[in-house]
């Protein structure tokens, strides 16, 4: 049984960029179960195909690729043309942190990796996706950022520097969009991925016990959020940010 079985198709379709587990494939996901086609990118094969499968192979397709190469983000916009005939949603999930330390010995290199993956990759796939189809056509685009990127992420400053830039993106990408194209953020909280296992890995109560929800997050809380940002429910909403995080940000004030 896959996720969209006695669904009916809403004749959209996504493309979601480093999609083949963690928050990327919760966002793949919950399109697919309200009855979208998605294209879904990962670095990956046989993780992707297995991610495809998953969804099903009649509403996913995969492309294999680094989201920071520009011939792959070329292939990816085109293949989801060549195989459903529009991409009316991007979604940019594909991050890199390799870097856990303080920004006072941080190898500018890894740095300029970090804006290249996180940063440039989610324009690069903006500018095809608004080229292919949404500027004729109209959509939205949903950045995936994190709280890293509106408050101090000790030890992860890269990475939160660059989901700072990302938040950013989103008010340019917003402000030349419209009114064809949606574009916002959603900025999660530590979510139990593989991506982020060194963050909660062997204390996730302890890590939980900090959020007034009383738990991390999972893939699919992310997955929901990005399904309201691309329907018609959140048609009047661009050039925000949404924080997802269990309400963690709470705790940032004084006393």
């Amino acid at each position: 049984m896959t996720v969209h079985d006695s669904v009916q198709d809403s004749g959209r379709v996504a493309l979601v960029t480093g999609a083949s587990r963690g928050i990327g494939y919760g966002i793949a996901e919950a399109l697919v179960a309200r009855g979208d086609k998605v294209c879904i990118t990962g670095r990956g094969e046989d993780a992707l195909k297995e991610a495809v499968e998953k969804l099903g192979a009649d509403r996913a397709i995969g492309v294999p690729g680094k989201a920071h190469d520009e011939a792959h983000q070329a292939a990816a916009v085109a293949r989801a043309m060549e195989a459903f005939g529009r991409v009316d949603f991007l979604v940019n999930n594909a991050g890199t942190n390799p870097v856990f330390g303080p920004m006072a010995d941080l190898d500018l290199n890894v740095a300029r990796k970090v804006y290249e993956t996180n940063v440039i990759s989610a324009l690069g796939f903006a500018q095809q996706t608004w080229r292919a189809w949404q500027r004729d056509n109209g959509g939205a685009i949903v950045n995936i950022a994190s709280l890293a990127g509106v408050s101090a992420s000790p030890f992860i400053g890269a990475y939160g520097m660059s989901k700072a830039a990302m938040v950013n993106l989103t008010l340019q990408l917003a402000h030349e969009f419209a009114p064809r194209v949606r574009v916002n953020a959603i900025a999660p909280a530590v979510v139990k991925t593989k991506f982020a296992a060194a963050l909660y890995e062997g204390r996730e109560e302890e890590a939980a016990a900090a959020y007034p929800l009383g738990r991390l997050g999972v893939p699919e809380d992310i997955g929901g959020a990005a399904a309201f940002l691309t329907s018609d429910q959140s048609d009047w909403i661009t050039g925000q940010t949404l924080v997802v995080d269990g309400g963690i940000f709470l705790n940032a004030g004084v006393g």
